[in-house]
């Protein structure tokens, strides 16, 4: 008997060893499939960058003194999309996320470009020109002056990058809804939408959140940044598109500069994908009915802001404290 409950053992200990054994194996094969996708997507990045005549990436530091996170359970992200088709790269698109992997919460604070702010040692001017003036750490110190929010990481992505994410996100494109028809033509650019579900592409997709030629001018483009981002998310989520993810990495590392290090991005990866965000929540800074316009000759035309509404509001939607206001009260 006692034989019986040996030999019982011993095969349960050898079934447990063969188990640990094929997870162990299979991890291993994970890891070179995953690091296989992703040198294969990096360097055809890369050989893409090069046939057309573009920018390798640089290996220059870029400066964020950004604080430590500390003992905060969330992580605020400057996202920054760089038009730089022009001899000097301006910021399209300012935006912080905000994610809870705790809590399984995502957040998108929209900037919108022509904001009227101070920045540091520049004084007045929208808040776009901070990157202009100093890159990405004025821009960070700008959005803390103004709005007293951290900001801990940066994300910074030009328009090829962009195309690369939706494109390897969604090889067979996105739905987006359009609305009503959107049309702008010039001499090196056309976009032409009809009204109603539509399957983009990275270059329609890029298109159709870069038009602004309609009544809601940069807050119409604002919104539709948010649509897409939602959009890809969801993509993101799926089961084809988790299986994507070392190539998404792979194919948009030569577009994109963070600060972000690979060991964080796997942590928040894999919390974003065991515990999925079930929506995206969005705010518009200025909020619709708390600012007015005005244009300066130094700056052009801009957005004066209701600073205690919009701080409030703000702060609120982050979750966050609301420290001091150095900013003036709305006037019109």
């Amino acid at each position: 008997m006692q034989n019986k409950f040996s030999n019982l053992f011993t095969f349960r200990r050898k079934i447990i060893i063969l188990i640990l054994l094929l997870i162990v194996l299979a991890s291993l094969s994970i890891a070179v499939w995953a690091k296989n996708d992703y040198e294969r997507a990096r360097q055809e990045s890369l050989r893409h960058i090069e046939e057309s005549g573009g920018q390798l990436p640089s290996n220059e530091e870029i400066e964020f003194n950004a604080p430590e996170e500390a003992d905060l359970d969330y992580m605020n992200v400057l996202l920054i999309g760089i038009d730089d088709d022009e001899d000097i790269a301006r910021t399209d698109t300012i935006m912080i996320a905000q994610y809870h992997p705790e809590k399984g919460t995502a957040k998108l604070v929209s900037l919108m470009r022509d904001m009227y702010v101070t920045i540091p040692g520049h004084g007045q001017n929208k808040i776009n020109a901070a990157f202009s003036f100093g890159g990405l750490e004025l821009l960070r110190q700008t959005i803390k002056e103004n709005f007293d929010v951290d900001v801990h990481y940066y994300a910074q992505v030009d328009f090829n990058g962009f195309e690369r994410i939706v494109d390897t996100l969604a090889p067979e494109g996105i739905e987006i809804d359009v609305e009503r028809r959107m049309y702008y033509e010039t001499r090196s650019l056309v976009i032409d939408f009809q009204p109603g579900l539509q399957t983009m592409s990275g270059d329609e997709a890029l298109k159709y959140v870069r038009f602004r030629s309609d009544f809601e001018n940069d807050f119409g483009r604002v919104r539709r940044q948010q649509q897409v981002l939602d959009s890809l998310s969801g993509e993101l989520l799926s089961i084809s598109g988790v299986r994507r993810i070392p190539q998404l990495l792979g194919s948009i590392e030569p577009y994109i500069q963070t600060n972000i290090d690979t060991s964080k991005m796997i942590s928040y990866g894999r919390s974003f994908v065991l515990n999925p965000v079930d929506d995206i929540e969005t705010i518009t800074i200025p909020l619709s009915d708390a600012y007015y316009d005005e244009t300066f000759s130094h700056a052009g035309a801009v957005l004066m802001l209701d600073w205690d509404r919009n701080k409030e509001a703000l702060h609120e939607f982050l979750g966050t404290e609301l420290m001091d206001d150095n900013n003036s009260t709305f006037e019109d």
